[in-house]
């Protein structure tokens, strides 16, 4: 991932932050036969190695388990994103010369893929990303409302993943390059929007 040094994001706790709020990551691997690429839910833990690990499941019929990795794979989290109009620029009244652009935050996680089928370890990683999900609603739903048998059975469907994490990167692109008028702009442009992911980045860019 291109990081020019004004977007560079090396604080820990913003890095881990992003991989919690995504919601939703891509893990993607290297194999002899191209890319893989999966969508799928992944929780960090910390203090497991440098940079923590992440876990996760796959389907079971998802060939990206079987396919040897040839180099680490990499889980990709992106955090909020948004168009950026020059016309909220004051500067494109002084001399016209800005163009739109995009504003984002994402997460680059890089490590060994292992994939493992035992039960338990399985058991384990749904309880978490169950229970990581429901917290915040009124009454949450555990995985064991449902019947063991009926689990158990489900767990033979699917294929954890685990993801020691070697290396770690992040951009956090939010108008830092504009002076401060453009960026209160943009942040206002942003805020009127309709869309809730325009919402959320404006909050972001810098006074």
């Amino acid at each position: 991932m291109y990081v020019p040094s004004a977007f560079r994001e090396d604080d820990p706790a913003a890095l881990h932050d992003t991989m919690r709020d995504a919601r939703l990551a891509n893990l993607v691997t290297t194999t002899a036969e191209g890319l893989i690429a999966t969508p799928l839910p992944l929780f960090h833990m910390p203090e497991e190695g440098p940079h923590g690990t992440l876990y996760g499941h796959v389907a079971r019929a998802n060939p990206q388990w079987r396919s040897p990795s040839t180099g680490d794979a990499m889980a990709l989290f992106m955090g909020p994103d948004a168009y950026v109009s020059s016309a909220w620029y004051p500067s494109k009244q002084e001399h016209q010369k800005v163009v739109p652009t995009w504003n984002y935050i994402a997460v680059r996680a890089y490590g060994p893929a292992e994939f493992f089928d035992d039960a338990d370890r399985l058991l384990e990683v749904v309880t978490r990303l169950t229970n990581l999900h429901e917290q915040p609603r009124p009454q949450p739903s555990a995985v064991t409302d449902a019947p063991e048998a009926f689990i158990r059975a489900q767990l033979r469907a699917i294929v954890g993943v685990r993801l020691p994490i070697t290396r770690i990167e992040g951009k956090r692109k939010m108008s830092q390059n504009r002076n401060a008028a453009d960026r209160a702009g943009a942040a206002a442009g942003l805020a009127a929007s309709g869309r809730h992911s325009d919402r959320a980045a404006a909050a972001l860019i810098p006074g």
